[in-house]
């Protein structure tokens, strides 16, 4: 993850091993003094066919480097791909039909809608594109989801975790390259929070689907192939095969680095003493 987007530049064959990549990703909000550096110089590879989950405490830039990746928020510097496709600066017509087309979406409030039924919601993107989905393919997402006898519910007829398996469904049936999913079970009580990490791992492993997963619980990051640690705008770690065991504890030395490196800051101040 040390190569510049000055050094290189994917190719083809390079980009279809990868579902997302970007290179000196930077997002800045605010100017002057009042700067906030969200990203700083992030270089990261989202390997095609992999569960990657992405860690932080509050405010490290985990949700605006998914934001930045997924093309729903501007870059101030560096590049994104899709694939092989640059999507940093693309026109907003054209990155709406790129995240139509090519990208799946989960948020932890499910954003159903509240006057249509499961099926509806399902394929709702698809028919507001005009597209007519691949009925097998959904199909075999709704068995897979356990949400065939669920179909005519409407959301409010549901239970959360039964709304987080239509969202999933929804995300997967255009079969897109790449699935974002931002704190997916935030909202759900644990067991049904299991079940929708489960049904993503199954859409990894069993349906071939590429997924990045925003989340805090370690135990969420544990069914994830590969864990990406941020901190202060930039990735600091990354870990293979994670449980929940070893992600507590390497966030908890980031919470100890990050504790000493206040009380370092705040002992210089009370050195200099008051300015006059």
């Amino acid at each position: 993850m040390s190569t510049t987007a000055a050094q290189h530049t994917p190719g083809r064959a390079e980009a279809d091993g990868f579902a997302a990549r970007a290179r000196g990703l930077t997002k800045a909000y605010g100017s002057g003094e009042t700067t906030v550096l969200a990203l700083d110089a992030v270089d990261v590879d989202i390997a095609r066919g992999r569960f990657t989950a992405v860690m932080g405490p509050s405010g490290s830039g985990k949700s605006t480097l998914m934001h930045c990746l997924a093309g729903l928020d501007t870059v101030s510097a560096g590049q994104v791909w899709l694939g092989d496709t640059e999507i940093t600066g693309l026109k907003d017509r054209e990155l709406t039909r790129l995240r139509r087309d090519r990208i799946g979406f989960m948020f932890q409030s499910f954003n159903l809608i509240p006057t249509l039924n499961a099926a509806e919601n399902i394929t709702l993107p698809m028919d507001i594109a005009g597209q007519k989905p691949d009925q097998q393919w959904v199909d075999q997402v709704i068995d897979t989801l356990g949400l065939r006898d669920r179909l005519k519910h409407r959301p409010a007829q549901l239970s959360g975790g039964q709304q987080q398996r239509v969202a999933c469904a929804r995300a997967l049936a255009s079969r897109p390259e790449l699935i974002f999913a931002d704190e997916p079970t935030g909202n759900l009580d644990s067991r049904a929070g299991l079940e929708v990490l489960g049904f993503l791992r199954e859409a990894v492993d069993g349906l071939g689907q590429t997924v990045v997963m925003v989340t805090h619980d370690p135990g969420a990051a544990a069914h994830s192939d590969l864990v990406l640690f941020l901190a202060d705008g930039r990735i600091v770690d990354e870990m293979e095969r994670p449980t929940a065991e070893a992600v507590l504890e390497r966030m908890k030395r980031f919470d100890t680095a990050r504790a000493t490196f206040d009380s370092a800051i705040a002992t210089a101040d009370d050195a200099s003493g008051p300015e006059d």
